[in-house]
C-alpha cells in the first residue's frame, strides 16, 4: 500500500507540473522555484513531515522534499550557530545531494556523445 501511495502522490505532483506548464506561461525554472519555496512553505506550516510519513519517495523525492531540505536545514543550523546557520544552514544540508547531482552530470556529459542539433 506505501507504494501505491507513494506512486499516486509523486505522480499528483507530476500532474500539478504538467498543468502549470500547459496552461499557464510559467517557464520550466520558474515551476522548478515554485515546488521548491511550496516544499518550504509546506515545511514552515508542520504540513510537509506529515505529507512524507504518509507518501513516502512520493513527498520526499521530487521538489518539494529538496524545498523542505532546505527549510529544516536552514532551522538546524540558526539552532546550532544562530543567525549565521540562516545563511549556511541550506547549502550544508542540501550539499550531498547538489555534487551527487553535478558529479553524475558531468560524468553523462563526459562518457555520452552529444546530438548535433542541426
Amino acid at each position: 500500500m506505501q507504494y501505491l501511495w507513494a506512486f499516486l502522490v509523486g505522480g499528483a505532483l507530476c500532474v500539478i507540473g504538467q498543468i502549470l506548464i500547459d496552461l499557464t506561461n510559467m517557464t520550466p525554472a520558474r515551476i522548478l522555484v515554485t515546488f521548491v519555496v511550496a516544499g518550504v512553505v509546506l515545511s514552515a506550516l508542520g504540513w510537509y513531515d506529515p505529507l512524507a510519513e504518509f507518501a513516502g519517495a512520493g513527498a520526499t523525492v521530487p521538489l518539494l522534499g529538496f524545498g523542505h531540505l532546505l527549510a529544516q536545514g536552514v532551522l538546524d543550523a540558526v539552532e546550532q550557530s544562530g543567525l549565521i546557520g540562516a545563511l549556511t544552514g541550506g547549502f550544508s544540508a542540501a550539499a550531498a545531494g547538489v555534487t551527487v547531482s553535478l558529479t553524475c552530470g558531468f560524468l553523462a556529459a563526459v562518457f555520452t556523445r552529444g546530438k548535433d542539433p542541426s
